[in-house]
Protein backbone atom coordinates (compact mmCIF):
# COMPACT_ATOMS: atom_id res chain seq x y z
CA UNK A 1 0.00 0.00 0.00
CA UNK A 2 2.91 2.28 -0.65
CA UNK A 3 0.95 4.10 -3.35
CA UNK A 4 -1.32 5.47 -0.61
CA UNK A 5 1.49 6.74 1.59
CA UNK A 6 4.36 7.39 -0.83
CA UNK A 7 3.39 11.06 -0.83
CA UNK A 8 0.39 13.18 -0.02
CA UNK A 9 -0.49 13.78 -3.70
CA UNK A 10 -3.23 11.14 -3.92
CA UNK A 11 -4.91 12.41 -0.75
CA UNK A 12 -4.70 16.04 -1.85
CA UNK A 13 -6.13 15.14 -5.27
CA UNK A 14 -9.08 13.31 -3.73
CA UNK A 15 -10.05 16.11 -1.35
CA UNK A 16 -9.62 18.81 -4.01
CA UNK A 17 -11.94 16.88 -6.35
CA UNK A 18 -14.35 16.31 -3.44
CA UNK A 19 -14.43 20.04 -2.65
CA UNK A 20 -15.07 20.92 -6.29
CA UNK A 21 -17.87 18.36 -6.50
CA UNK A 22 -19.31 19.65 -3.22
CA UNK A 23 -19.51 23.25 -4.44
CA UNK A 24 -20.97 22.14 -7.77
CA UNK A 25 -23.57 20.03 -5.96
CA UNK A 26 -24.33 22.79 -3.45
CA UNK A 27 -24.97 25.43 -6.10
CA UNK A 28 -26.57 23.27 -8.82
CA UNK A 29 -30.32 22.86 -8.91
CA UNK A 30 -30.38 19.13 -9.71
CA UNK A 31 -27.37 17.43 -8.18
CA UNK A 32 -28.37 13.87 -7.29
CA UNK A 33 -25.78 12.24 -9.58
CA UNK A 34 -23.05 14.63 -8.47
CA UNK A 35 -23.95 13.93 -4.85
CA UNK A 36 -23.53 10.18 -5.40
CA UNK A 37 -20.10 10.67 -7.00
CA UNK A 38 -19.19 12.98 -4.11
CA UNK A 39 -20.04 10.21 -1.65
CA UNK A 40 -17.56 7.97 -3.46
CA UNK A 41 -14.93 10.66 -3.03
CA UNK A 42 -15.75 10.88 0.70
CA UNK A 43 -14.73 7.24 0.94
CA UNK A 44 -11.56 7.81 -1.08
CA UNK A 45 -10.60 10.79 1.09
CA UNK A 46 -11.11 8.75 4.25
CA UNK A 47 -9.10 5.78 2.91
CA UNK A 48 -6.16 7.90 1.75
CA UNK A 49 -6.30 10.04 4.89
CA UNK A 50 -6.39 6.94 7.08
CA UNK A 51 -3.37 5.49 5.30
CA UNK A 52 -1.48 8.76 5.80
CA UNK A 53 -2.60 8.83 9.45
CA UNK A 54 -1.08 5.37 10.00
CA UNK A 55 2.09 6.47 8.21
CA UNK A 56 2.23 9.64 10.36
CA UNK A 57 2.78 7.58 13.50
CA UNK A 58 6.46 7.44 12.46
CA UNK A 59 6.72 11.20 13.05
CA UNK A 60 5.82 10.98 16.73
CA UNK A 61 2.93 13.43 16.42
CA UNK A 62 0.04 10.99 16.56
CA UNK A 63 -2.22 13.23 18.61
CA UNK A 64 -1.94 16.18 16.22
CA UNK A 65 -2.55 13.94 13.23
CA UNK A 66 -5.47 12.38 15.12
CA UNK A 67 -7.02 15.81 15.65
CA UNK A 68 -6.53 16.56 11.95
CA UNK A 69 -8.19 13.25 11.08
CA UNK A 70 -11.21 14.09 13.27
CA UNK A 71 -11.44 17.57 11.76
CA UNK A 72 -11.43 15.97 8.31
CA UNK A 73 -14.32 13.73 9.31
CA UNK A 74 -16.18 16.81 10.56
CA UNK A 75 -15.59 18.54 7.20
CA UNK A 76 -17.03 15.56 5.35
CA UNK A 77 -19.97 15.41 7.76
CA UNK A 78 -20.77 19.08 7.28
CA UNK A 79 -20.54 18.72 3.50
CA UNK A 80 -23.10 15.94 3.65
CA UNK A 81 -25.34 17.85 6.08
CA UNK A 82 -25.37 20.92 3.83
CA UNK A 83 -26.36 18.91 0.76
CA UNK A 84 -28.99 16.80 2.49
CA UNK A 85 -30.60 19.75 4.27
CA UNK A 86 -30.58 21.80 1.04
CA UNK A 87 -32.41 18.96 -0.71
CA UNK A 88 -35.05 19.07 2.04
CA UNK A 89 -35.25 22.89 1.88
CA UNK A 90 -34.14 23.30 5.49
CA UNK A 91 -31.78 26.02 6.79
CA UNK A 92 -28.08 25.28 6.32
CA UNK A 93 -26.34 28.39 7.65
CA UNK A 94 -24.87 26.80 10.78
CA UNK A 95 -23.57 23.85 8.78
CA UNK A 96 -21.88 26.21 6.29
CA UNK A 97 -20.20 28.02 9.20
CA UNK A 98 -18.99 24.79 10.83
CA UNK A 99 -17.84 23.55 7.41
CA UNK A 100 -15.81 26.73 6.75
CA UNK A 101 -14.20 26.77 10.20
CA UNK A 102 -13.33 23.08 10.20
CA UNK A 103 -12.05 23.23 6.59
CA UNK A 104 -9.77 26.13 7.49
CA UNK A 105 -8.53 24.28 10.59
CA UNK A 106 -7.87 21.01 8.77
CA UNK A 107 -6.06 22.76 5.90
CA UNK A 108 -3.97 24.78 8.33
CA UNK A 109 -2.99 21.67 10.28
CA UNK A 110 -2.42 19.63 7.13
CA UNK A 111 0.00 22.12 5.64
CA UNK A 112 1.67 22.91 8.97
CA UNK A 113 2.42 19.35 10.11
CA UNK A 114 5.54 17.49 8.95
CA UNK A 115 3.93 15.56 6.11
CA UNK A 116 2.43 18.76 4.71
CA UNK A 117 3.72 21.15 2.07
CA UNK A 118 5.88 24.02 3.24
CA UNK A 119 4.96 27.00 1.08
CA UNK A 120 7.40 29.37 2.74
CA UNK A 121 10.60 27.38 2.14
Amino acid sequence: MDFLTGSTHLHITTWVVALILFFVAAFASKSKGIHMVLRLFYILVIITGGALFIEAMDYGQGMQYGIKFLLGIIVIGMMEMVLVRQAKNKPTTIFWVIFAISLFAVLFMGFKLQMGINFLA
